[in-house]
């Protein structure tokens, strides 16, 4: 029982800070055990917007924890977690009207990268393999809480920038197919590196009169055990 409270602390704790480090690391030997693996994981992730025929990949980046649940003594394991920061959105945009002669005028020659930051909850059915390489699939389901178009322009030979916000034109929840593959170190008992791919589904822009935006990103991501080494020596003495 005090196994899923601590859980549902740490699910629950982005939304109310930036300490999901620091509990994460006080905690994580806690919340592993023989059937599950708990960590923290980050890196980059290379996303773009489809729908948008001018939309080219940006760059941002990804920070979350993660758990692996063994299904029963299989190779199959369910595997979840919170992607807490993590960008999508796109960039070379052309500018559009700002409701200001003036600024419009400035950046009429100028780009626009759009920027989405998202708490991302992936529910995934993951396969191991003997070679510790890992295969896993399902959807991932998004709650959008900033969003904001940046301006930029070089007008004569100053760079100029404005920031927009725009949350209030995009749902605030998105959802889509994902998969990735993983690669664990140590025999399985150390860091693990994946990539993976994000597909939205769903439109994302509440006007019709906008053209219809669906959130792509690819994850080059490290995750690291909490205390897996300790919950594992526990699971093995107790047996």
């Amino acid at each position: 029982m005090k196994r899923y409270l601590l859980i549902l602390l740490v699910a629950f704790f982005p939304f109310l800070g930036n300490g999901q480090v620091l509990i994460s690391l006080v905690l994580g030997d806690k919340l592993n055990s023989g059937k599950v693996e708990f960590g923290l994981e980050g890196g980059a992730n290379f996303m773009t917007l489809g729908g948008l025929p001018q939309a080219k990949s940006t760059t941002g980046f990804n920070l979350g924890f993660y758990f692996d649940i063994k299904v029963k003594e299989s190779p199959w394991m369910v595997h979840t977690g919170v992607i807490v920061k993590s960008s999508m959105g796109t960039s070379n945009l052309p500018a559009y009207s700002l409701g200001d002669p003036d600024l419009d005028k400035l950046f009429a020659n100028g780009s626009v990268e759009r920027n989405f930051r998202y708490f991302n909850v992936p529910v995934t059915a993951k396969y191991n393999f003997k070679n510790r390489l890992s295969l896993d699939g399902g959807i991932m389901l998004g709650l959008l809480y900033k969003a904001f178009d940046h301006f930029s322009a070089d007008v004569n030979g100053s760079k100029l920038s404005y920031q927009l916000d725009i949350l209030d034109q995009y749902h605030r929840l998105d959802a889509g197919a994902t998969a990735g593959l993983s690669y664990k170190l140590m025999k399985g008992l150390g860091m693990n590196f994946t990539v993976r791919y994000y597909y939205g589904l769903a439109d994302i822009t509440k006007s019709s009169s906008q053209l219809s935006q669906y959130n792509r990103s690819l994850y080059i991501v490290v995750g690291i055990p909490i205390g897996r080494g300790k919950a594992l020596a526990k699971a093995k003495n107790q047996n």
